[in-house]
């Protein structure tokens, strides 16, 4: 990998000479780059059951996706973050994580909430303000709640990893060890809390992965002024490996996502994954991205679709077009749901601002709580 700087002062041209981990090329053939020849073994243990589900995966969180960002539009949400783009790279990670394993994410994985079993209509919840979680981790396959913080939750995952590995050394039974996966974006490597992490983690060794979805834009800074030399090379500095993927290959993810679960562990300690992607929508809809982006990226983009690109594999290994059209009524009635149920959403009660401040009853929360039980109370109907 070749970086060249034009001048201290201007934005870097990165040029990449080895491709990174791809499978699938942007048409659709099966076409392994030489460096996803080292993880070629992981996709033996796919059924065809699993490489439709990927699909499936994909294209119905694309759905509710748009879906989100309607009724975000429509005044149903303060807030949504899209991940159009994205599912790729979320899609073949989380389907690489073993049922035991613990997932930390940002605020963006909704399509790794689902595939670990987080009922979306949570995710919209929080984001009307209606919750402060929107979910237990316990009950959804160890997955975590979202992080708005930008890079704090690779320090708890790495924390947690900490405790795993204090806890016991790895029996070498991959159905039994638990390892543990942890979303940022490239904004996030900016931040100290990430490479202090990665610190932690290469001095500990604990069971991890590192899973960057670099889609190129922390909100308006490109990825070309956050870092010199290309995000990847960063993981060497802490004596960590590290392996570049396309993002957009979701062979490619979960490829790479299981060889270094695996590896992590059965004690092989902490490892980096770049996925490269993009971010197709706004960062979130308070976003405007036509002000900093150029058109002319965004369509290059778009023509390396991640679920276009899936579906002219599956349609190139002989899948039927009825299956395509199922996932798409699949994906309409999911969506029609998520918006159902959204509508139906009552304001939250008034009491729970005074539930679970501390683990355990406190009599300053119990105290305020029956004044304002009892303040309302004396409003008679029609009084204000």
């Amino acid at each position: 990998m070749v970086h060249v700087a034009k001048s201290a002062s201007s934005t870097v041209d990165t040029t990449t000479l080895a491709e990174p981990v791809r499978f699938l090329d942007p048409d659709g053939r099966f076409a392994p780059t030489p460096a996803a020849e080292r993880f070629a073994s992981m996709l033996d243990e796919l059924t065809e059951a699993d490489r439709l589900e990927f699909y499936r995966d994909m294209a119905v969180v694309r759905r509710f996706d748009i879906e989100a960002g309607h009724l975000q539009r429509q005044g149903q949400l303060g807030l949504w973050v899209p991940s159009h783009g994205q599912e790729a790279a979320q899609v073949g990670s989380g389907r690489a994580a073993r049922a035991q394993d613990t997932i930390f994410p940002s605020y963006r994985e909704h399509a790794v909430a689902r595939i670990r079993g987080v009922d979306l209509l949570d995710v919209l919840r929080m984001l009307r303000g209606l919750t402060h979680g929107g979910w237990t981790p316990a009950e959804v396959g160890n997955f975590r709640l979202y992080t708005l913080v930008i890079g704090s939750q690779t320090l708890h995952a790495t924390g947690y990893a900490m405790g795993v590995g204090l806890d016991g050394a790895p029996t070498g039974d991959p159905s039994i060890d638990e390892a543990v996966l942890v979303y940022f974006g490239d904004g996030a490597t900016s931040q100290g809390d990430t490479n202090e992490a990665m610190i932690w983690a290469t001095s500990y060794q604990t069971p991890q992965v590192f899973f960057l979805q670099n889609n190129q834009w922390a909100i308006s800074v490109p990825v070309s002024r956050q870092s010199r030399t290309p995000l990847v090379d960063r993981a060497a500095g802490f004596g960590m490996p590290a392996t570049q993927i396309d993002g957009n290959d979701v062979l490619a993810s979960y490829a790479a996502t299981r060889y270094h679960l695996e590896h992590a562990r059965s004690g092989g300690g902490p490892a980096f994954v770049e996925a490269l992607t993009y971010r197709i929508g706004a960062h979130t809809t308070s976003d405007d991205p036509t002000r900093y982006r150029a058109a002319d990226e965004l369509a290059l983009w778009e023509s390396r679709d991640p679920l276009i690109r899936y579906r002219k594999y599956l349609e190139n290994e002989g899948v039927a077009g009825s299956f395509f059209t199922g996932v798409d009524e699949e994906a309409a009635d999911f969506a029609a749901d998520i918006r159902r149920r959204t509508l139906e959403l009552g304001p939250p009660p008034v009491d729970t601002m005074f539930d679970h401040v501390y683990s355990e009853e406190h009599p300053v929360p119990v105290a305020q709580k029956a004044w304002l039980s009892d303040y309302e109370a004396g409003f008679t109907e029609g009084e204000s």
